[in-house]
């Protein structure tokens, strides 16, 4: 890892993972607070067709753009009616709620693993979470030393100016930093527009996906170090 100087991350399914609030089952329930019928066996296709409401031509960020998205989630798994809007906006706000959500098993030790070695560590997301509660709810203070969120900063992944913006809070050059996430658009190709590189987590991949391609983040040293 002697070229590697910093290794940055993205939050949401890569670093965490929602809890029940925000599955097919929690929908249907804070549907139901508001009046709205949903099914809760068509969220996870609900959630594929919903995810081109995250694009975003000027890629700024855009409360709107992310209520929009959990909008046609609910419409997308049967809601109609005015209560759809009520629990869009309810549901964005909690997706900020760190008891809703748990590390991946493989997360602690990585960062651990990564620190030790001289690594610095950082976290890049699109998220509007507080990136500092959010590392003091599960103990990564000591670990991540870099954070930028998309509201704080203004663009969103995949713009050039939120990867710079970690770069040099890190105070290290773009060819000497990896950014590790589980968007190819977002987190990847927009690291690799400004010159680093970029290595996509793909949680439960059957077989080999790449040279820049990962099934769990135990395996991320073992690929920095033969690179």
């Amino acid at each position: 890892m002697a070229s590697t100087a910093a290794v940055f991350f993205d939050v949401d399914f890569t670093l965490i993972h929602p809890g029940p609030r925000f599955q097919g089952q929690g929908y249907r329930d804070s549907c139901a607070e508001c009046g709205v019928t949903v099914n809760p066996e068509l969220f996870d296709a609900a959630v594929r067709a919903a995810a081109g409401a995250l694009d975003s031509a000027d890629q700024l960020y855009d409360t709107e753009l992310f209520v929009g998205y959990t909008r046609r989630i609910i419409e997308g798994m049967g809601g109609r009616g005015p209560g759809v809007e009520t629990v869009a906006r309810r549901l964005y706000d909690e997706w900020a709620h760190h008891h809703h959500f748990s590390l991946y098993d493989d997360v602690p030790a990585t960062l651990r693993e990564l620190a030790s070695a001289g690594l610095r560590l950082g976290v890049i997301s699109n998220s509007h979470r507080c990136l500092v509660s959010f590392r003091s709810h599960f103990d990564l203070d000591r670990l991540i030393t870099v954070a930028v969120s998309s509201p704080e900063h203004g663009y969103m992944k995949p713009h050039p100016s939120i990867f710079q913006a970690a770069l040099e809070q890190a105070r290290v050059r773009a060819a000497e930093a990896v950014m590790v996430g589980d968007s190819l658009p977002h987190d990847i190709e927009g690291a690799r527009s400004v010159g680093m590189r970029g290595v996509l987590l793909a949680r439960g991949l059957d077989g080999d996906g790449g040279p820049d391609v990962i099934r769990s983040l135990v395996e991320l040293r073992a690929l920095l170090e033969r690179t």
